[in-house]
């Protein structure tokens, strides 16, 4: 599973817990609706074919939202939810280990080598070298800037409020 969080989580768990109910709900459902555009970024543009194109849909779907609300701390992530297991090499890079390739369904594998059609029972995979692909990370990069200046606005407005209304 990937999660990622921004830096000073555990300096902003600790403010909010100081913060009165009003506040917390409305910074609540703003995060929430910010976790919805973060994941829409992630789902609908990023494995859509900003970032990669969708083939089979596995990463696209193993995507989702976990409410992390703990007593006095907010908060969503935006994971992988393990459903593709090339969902971190895809994210991060790396190499695949070398390794065999054999039919699953026939006696013998058919591709193309050097423009002619060949046959084998077993081909040796060297393995691969994937290049980084940062479908998360690009997304809360993206929208880091957005997300920030929402939380301060709502927050900012809901001070306003519990000030005007006490």
């Amino acid at each position: 599973m990937l999660q990622f969080s921004p830096e000073g989580v555990a300096d902003l768990a600790a403010k909010l817990a100081a913060l009165p109910d009003g506040l917390r709900a409305a910074l609540a459902e703003k995060i929430d609706a910010l976790a919805q555009d973060l994941l829409a970024q992630v789902v609908d543009v990023n494995l859509s074919g900003a970032v990669l194109n969708a083939r089979s849909g596995a990463l696209r779907n193993s995507i989702q939202l976990r409410n992390q609300d703990q007593g006095a701390s907010l908060g969503v992530a935006v994971v992988a939810d393990g459903g593709a297991p090339y969902a971190a090499i895809q994210e991060y890079g790396g190499k695949t280990a070398a390794h065999e390739i054999v039919p699953d369904k026939a006696t013998v594998l058919a591709f193309i080598a050097g423009g002619k059609q060949a046959f084998a029972r077993r081909v040796h995979h060297p393995g691969s070298e994937i290049p980084e692909r940062s479908y998360l990370r690009s997304a809360l990069a993206e929208k880091s800037a957005e997300i920030k200046q929402a939380l301060r606005q709502t927050l900012a407005e809901a001070a306003q409020r519990a000030k005007d209304n006490p």
